[in-house]
Parts: C-alpha cells; structure tokens; sequence
C-alpha cells in the first residue's frame, strides 16, 4: 500500500516530443512552401535557402567554439531559422545580404541573449527586418519570370486592384519574397503541424480574424470579399501567423495570452498595412509583439487552485 502512494519529483507529465523532433516537424511543414519557392523563382531560390541555412548554422557553431558552449546543431533549430529567414528574402537579394542576415539573426537575436529559449523575438524576422533596414532597396526590389514587378500588396496599396488576381495569390503566380507567395502551400504545411500537435489555432485564429475584421472596417473597401481575401492572401500574413507568431520562445504561454497576442498582431498588421507608408506590416507587427510577450502573460497567468476567492 505505502508503495502506491510513492510520488517522484516533478515533472509528472512528461510529453515524447524533444526540441528536435518538433524543429524536424516545423521543416517538414514547410517543405511545401519551400518545395513552390524554388518553382515559381527557380534555382536561385534554392541557392538562397541553402546559403542561409548554412550561415545560420555556421554562425551557431562558430559562436559556440569560441565561447566554449556545447555543440547545439542537432536540435535543428539552427536549420529552421535560416529556412524561415530565406522564405521571408526575395530571390534578387544577392547571396552575401543574405549571409549578414542569417548571422545577424543566429549571433545578435538568439547566441548573445543565451541561445535557444532565451532569445527575446522571432530571429528569422529580427534578420529579415536587419536587412530590410540596412538593404531597403534589395529587400524590396521583386521579380517574376524574369521581370521586376510590384508585389499584389504594393497593388493594392496603390489602389491598382483591377491588376490584382485573388487566384494568382491563392496559387502563388506572383511576385514576392519566396514563401509568401502560395498560400495554398502555407496552409499545406500548417494543417500538418496542426495535426501533430505542434501549434494550436488560438494565435493564428485570433490573428487573422482580427486583421480581416480591421480590414473590413479600416480597408477602406468597406465588405469588399475579394479585397479581404486578397489581403489575407498577400504578404507574409499566413506565413506568419502559421510559423512565425506561433514560436513556442516568442509567444505567450497562457491561453489567455495567446488570445490577446493574436489580437495584438491582428491589429498592428492593419494599422502597418492600412495607414503605414508600406504595404507590408507582419515582421514588425510579430516583433513589436514579441516584446510585449512578458507583460501579457503577467496578467494573462491563471489564479492558483485556491486563492482569490472569497472566504466563508
């Protein structure tokens, strides 16, 4: 009977998934989007996500020799920031823009602040957003089929809808960085992390309804369908709010909080896009996110069993 009532140290619960199982899953769920990348803008893609695949893992090992850490290249997550990084590039970025990127975001964004778990926001948008600010003009120069063409974002920006094809964008026949274009492609790959229990749909729920109810006030289209859709569709939205926003370090903890997160992100995303000087609004929006993480959960936290109650 005493042998029943034997209780071990906590955890009690423990879960089979390691960090690079789940990093190995996150890799998997973006094959498809990475897979269409290298279709629609050719082999200069797939030498765009090599280069930045491999600068993220040799900036993480390099860090590591010289300060004396252990080798942490086998939890993949290495590997998944230079493939989100190089999804967020357009494929004109020349390849040592790219190179900076992935060692800004490995060293700056994630080594100097303690490694993985301990970095403050996203590193593969703490990356895209370093070049997007020291190369505005190469991170916003798109192609397509050879040609230099605005983005269906920077179209509607404009007011030029009429040159805008929803279709096109649910495909990914269009200009953009090169896995933002398909969003059929994106989903692919959030439906399957969303079946092995690596994200839930609380942020990503609450981010995108609360963008499209923004646009649908604020667009300016008034309940315009194809305007929303198209919004929705555009950018790095989806990218985002399936792989980006849901980072387990970045984001908060609580269900509560993940609630309000993706309310935040809705909401700064429609303000960037809407009254912003750019079309584009979802790195910032994550990051300025990302930061608020601490103070959400601070009063997202449920009571403890017990206490705030009324007493008899």
């Amino acid at each position: 009977m005493n042998d029943m009532l034997k209780v071990s140290s906590s955890p009690h619960v423990r879960a089979k998934d390691t960090t690079d199982r789940i990093m190995l899953y996150v890799i998997i769920a973006l094959l498809p989007t990475s897979l269409f990348g290298v279709y629609n803008f050719g082999l200069k893609a797939l030498l765009l996500i090599v280069v930045t695949i491999l600068s993220c893992m040799a900036s993480e090992l390099v860090f590591e020799k010289i300060t004396k850490r252990p080798n942490t290249l086998h939890d993949l997550s290495a590997v998944v920031t230079g493939l989100l990084l190089a999804l967020n590039l357009p494929v004109s970025l020349p390849w040592w823009q790219a190179v900076l990127g992935g060692v800004f975001s490995i060293i700056v964004v994630k080594m100097l602040f303690g490694g993985l778990g301990q970095n403050f926001m996203n590193p593969a948008l703490g990356g895209r957003c370093f070049l997007l600010i020291s190369f505005t003009g190469s991170m916003t120069a798109f192609t397509y089929d050879g040609v230099s063409t605005a983005t269906p974002l920077a179209l509607l920006k404009t007011g030029e809808e009429l040159n805008v094809t929803v279709m096109d964008m649910l495909i990914g026949r269009t200009s953009g960085t090169l896995g933002e274009t398909s969003a059929i492609a994106i989903l692919v790959g959030a439906i399957f992390l969303l079946f092995m229990g690596v994200i839930d749909l609380k942020i990503p729920a609450a981010y995108i309804i609360t963008f499209a109810i923004f646009i649908l006030l604020f667009g300016g289209h008034g309940f315009d369908m194809t305007f929303l859709v198209a919004q929705l569709c555009g950018g790095g939205l989806m990218l985002g709010a399936f792989f980006m926003a849901t980072d387990y370090v970045t984001s908060p903890i609580t269900p509560l909080g993940k609630i309000v997160f993706g309310v935040i992100l809705g909401l700064l995303t429609g303000i960037f896009r809407i009254f912003g000087a750019n079309a584009e609004g979802v790195s910032y929006a994550i990051i300025l996110s990302n930061l608020l993480v601490p103070l959400i959960e601070r009063f997202t936290v449920p009571k403890a069993f017990g206490k705030g109650g009324k007493q008899a």
